[in-house]
C-alpha cells in the first residue's frame, strides 16, 4: 500500500513513530508537510494550507492508494484532488479549537475519519477513535535517582513536570504555577514545576523518569502523549479531565483526574507524599504502538481496499 501523507508537523515524534510502525507492516509513504515555519509561538497562516493546495494536486497520482490527512486544517488541501480517498487524522485541538469548524465540514467527506478519543467522536459526531501510540521501548521505567543526576535536577526536592512550552496556551501553563505554588506551602520540601519542550525526543524519558509527577492542566487535548509516556514510565499523573486521560488512568494508582485547582492540589500533594511509583505501564499496553499502528492499518484497508484489490488483480492478470 502506497500512501501520501500531507501534515502540519512533518516533525511529530507521535507522527513519525506511527510512519515507521506502518511501514513494518508494509505500507510505503511519501510525506508533504504544509508550507511555511511553524513553532511554539508561531502558527501558519491560512495562505500556507492555500499554496499546499497545488503541490497535493501535482503530487497526488495513482501510484498512491491513498491520502492521509494529519490535523483538520490540512483536509482541504487533501481534497482537493479526486483521484484517492482520503483518510484524515483528528489531533484535539481541530476539533476543539479554532480549526473545528473546518474538521466538521471535511470530515464527511473523507473515506475515514481517526479521533484520538471518545470525547472526539462524540463532539465531531463520526469517527474511528485510535489514539496515537506510545513506544514501550523507548519509555520505560529507569531509577530515579539515575535519572535525575543524568538532567542536573537536585534529590532533594519534589518534580512536577509539565512537558510543554509555558508559551503554549492551550497547555495552561499559569495554572500549573498554581497548583505546584499551593501544593509546595503544604509540604517540607520544595517542590519544582519542570518545564520540558524542544529537547531531543530520545532523551524524554529520562525527564519523565526523573519526576515524581507529571502535571496537566490543558484546556483541552486529544490523546495526550505526554500521559501515555508518563503511565509507559510508572510516573504517576496529575491531570484536569481532558480527551482520553480519565480513561487512559482508570485503575492507575497513585494518578488523580481532578476537575478544579483545589482538588489538583490535594491530589498533587497526595501524590509527592506517597513517593511512589504507578502502575501505569500495565495499562500503556494498550495503547502501545504495535496496537495502535495495527488498528491504523484497519483503517487504510478500509479506505483503498478496492483501489488495492484491483490493482493486485492487475498485477496477477500481468504474469
Amino acid at each position: 500500500m502506497n500512501v501520501l501523507a500531507v501534515t502540519a508537523n512533518a516533525d511529530a515524534p507521535f507522527l513519525t513513530q506511527q510512519v515507521d510502525a506502518l511501514e513494518e507492516r508494509g505500507v510505503s509513504f511519501r510525506t508533504l508537510p504544509i508550507a511555511g515555519e511553524v513553532g511554539a509561538d508561531v502558527d501558519r497562516s491560512p495562505l500556507d494550507y492555500l499554496r499546499t493546495v497545488p503541490r497535493v494536486l501535482r503530487e497526488a497520482g495513482p501510484e498512491y492508494d491513498l491520502v492521509h490527512a494529519h490535523y483538520g486544517l490540512t483536509a482541504p488541501a487533501a481534497l482537493a484532488q479526486l483521484r484517492l480517498p482520503v483518510v484524515l487524522s483528528l489531533w484535539g485541538s481541530d476539533v476543539h479549537g479554532p480549526a473545528a469548524p473546518v474538521s466538521r465540514l471535511c470530515a464527511p467527506l473523507c473515506a475515514e475519519t481517526v479521533v484520538m478519543s471518545a470525547e472526539m467522536r462524540a463532539a465531531l459526531g463520526r469517527g474511528t477513535v485510535i489514539p496515537d501510540g506510545v513506544d514501550l521501548e523507548r519509555f520505560h521505567p529507569e531509577p530515579r535517582s539515575r535519572a535525575r543526576e543524568a538532567v542536573g535536577w537536585p534529590d532533594d526536592e519534589y518534580h512536577v513536570l509539565f512537558p510543554y512550552s509555558p508559551a503554549r496556551t492551550v497547555k495552561n501553563y499559569s495554572r500549573a504555577e498554581r497548583v505546584v505554588a499551593a501544593a509546595s506551602r503544604r509540604l517540607e520540601r520544595p517542590v519544582g514545576l519542570r518545564t520540558v519542550s524542544g529537547v531531543d525526543h530520545d532523551t524524554v524519558s529520562t525527564y519523565v523518569n526523573a519526576a515524581d509527577a507529571l502535571l496537566l492542566t490543558s484546556d483541552s487535548e486529544g490523546s495526550p502523549n505526554s500521559v501515555k509516556e508518563a503511565l509507559a514510565c510508572n510516573v504517576p499523573v496529575v491531570s484536569v479531565p481532558v480527551g482520553d486521560v480519565p480513561e487512559r488512568l482508570a485503575g492507575v494508582d497513585p494518578s488523580v483526574v481532578a476537575g478544579d485547582d483545589r482538588e489538583l492540589v490535594e491530589g498533587l500533594v497526595a501524590v509527592l507524599e506517597r513517593g511512589e511509583r504507578s502502575n501505569g505501564r500495565e495499562a500503556a499496553r494498550e495503547v502501545s504502538i504495535e496496537r495502535t499502528a495495527e488498528r491504523m492499518l484497519s483503517v487504510y484497508e478500509r479506505a483503498a481496499g478496492r483501489r488495492v484489490a484491483e490493482r493486485e488483480r492487475a498485477a496477477v492478470a500481468s504474469r
